[in-house]
């Protein structure tokens, strides 16, 4: 625990720095001395220095864990998710990058392992979803070394909690029926959340021309609507529902299946078409009263600025654990925002990715609404594999964290079992 003589010295040291010596220290950054009075810690944050990075890998390398480890044993965790596999070495490539710098500058490291990157595929892809990882497990321990929470470091809240949608994750199910459609959605409601999610794209969907066509026959297109049409008769006018086509299909598949839908008053159509072509989104966009979401596959503010200058998305839905961190994911929110559009962030990572994302949540004002999986009240893993306090989820909000970091740490011993084979687990 550090002294009082050391924290004394540490606001001295600053105040003298920028000719501040006299204002009393009462007043001059008070709420963060009375946090670092709060924090177990070895010496002045500004003496913190990263020393390693580790990591973890689960469902076959599609989750990414790190830790950031520090000379003053303080620890960040982070996570990354979808392209992931195989980026052990890329992972150990970032620790060398950052060795020995101070973790607090969490915008510069940033920069620096984006920059060093640029002829390396820092554009897009696997090494922004790891420095994903990276750059989150760099705001867990900034909020931890200066005993606050990210949201707080991110400038504060605008909500203390945030609602989240149920993917009901029925595509596990083989050519589910619009009966249980019906019956997910409504267990869904009667566990307290006030919106829904399905998939109507479905590989096994007998009526595909083939796998390869990415025109839905008139058949495909007659069954999603039953199946949405039979979510809505269960729950009624007042929840939200919402369907996910995968980008599986092409532009007039998009444009008929977002009229077909649009009696049923949907909360969102999600990406009916391929991420990369932002002036096919408009089209479909223009042609119909059913929003469209998409982000899921895009990266980085810059990858959004297409859909949002083209009015080609209604809702964007980054997922903040691929496409740049924390501080991306508030970029990414408030250019959003100057175009009015709101912000609702795809999430299909653990209860760490999830708190990660709520304190980015509460620090936009246009947020929406975060996607929450069936899978976590479902499979004891999800609650094996980290640690925190409190429910996950109280009647569809998650409650933003109050503890200094995230507030959702790695369980490495329960995560072990699910370690993905070949891979180094924390070495």
């Amino acid at each position: 625990m550090a002294s009082p003589t050391s924290r004394r010295q540490f606001f001295k040291n600053a105040a003298i720095s920028t000719a501040l010596a006299s204002v009393p220290l009462a007043g001059f950054g008070e709420v963060y001395e009375n946090a670092i009075d709060k924090t177990p810690k070895n010496s002045a944050p500004s003496d913190l220095k990263i020393t390693d990075i580790k990591c973890g890998y689960i469902r076959n390398g599609h989750s990414l864990f790190v830790k950031i480890y520090t000379n003053q044993d303080i620890v960040g965790h982070g996570e990354g998710v979808d392209a992931t596999p195989g980026t052990y070495h890329l992972v150990k490539m970032f620790a060398q990058r950052i060795k020995g710098k101070s973790p607090l500058n969490v915008h510069r490291l940033f920069e620096d392992i984006r920059r060093s990157g640029f002829f390396e595929g820092a554009q897009s892809g696997m090494y922004i979803a790891v420095l994903t990882a990276v750059e989150t497990a760099l705001w867990d321990l900034a909020g931890k070394a200066l005993g606050l929470p990210v949201y707080q470091l991110l400038g504060g809240k605008f909500r203390d909690d945030i609602r989240v949608y149920m993917d009901t994750a029925l595509y596990q199910n083989r050519l589910p029926k619009p009966e249980d459609f019906a019956a997910a959605a409504k267990e869904a409601v009667g566990m307290g959340f006030t919106a829904v999610k399905f998939d109507l794209d479905q590989a096994n969907d007998p009526n595909k021309y083939d796998r390869y066509n990415w025109t839905a026959s008139p058949a495909e297109v007659q069954r999603m609507y039953d199946q949405m049409a039979a979510t809505r008769a269960a729950v009624g006018p007042k929840i939200d529902i919402c369907a996910d086509m995968h980008g599986r299909y092409d532009a007039p598949t998009g444009e008929k299946v977002a009229k077909v839908l649009e009696p049923l008053n949907l909360m969102w159509l999600e990406e009916p078409i391929p991420a990369e072509n932002a002036e096919a989104y408009k089209r479909i966009a223009d042609s119909t009263s059913t929003p469209i979401c998409a982000g899921e596959n895009h990266y980085l503010a810059l990858g959004f600025r297409p859909l949002l200058e083209l009015g080609a998305v209604d809702i964007i839905m980054p997922d903040l654990q691929k496409a740049g961190g924390l501080g991306e994911a508030q970029r990414i929110a408030n250019l959003a925002n100057l175009y009015y559009v709101p912000f609702a962030p795809h999430m299909v990572a653990s209860y760490l990715g999830a708190m990660a994302s709520t304190h980015v949540c509460v620090s936009v004002p246009n947020f929406m609404i975060m996607e929450w999986q069936i899978y976590f009240h479902k499979d004891p893993m999800f609650k094996e594999i980290v640690t925190f306090e409190g429910e996950m989820v109280t009647k569809g909000f998650i409650k933003v964290s109050e503890k200094p970091g995230i507030g959702v740490e790695i369980n490495e011993e329960g995560m072990r079992k699910y370690a993905t084979p070949g891979v180094p687990f924390f070495e």
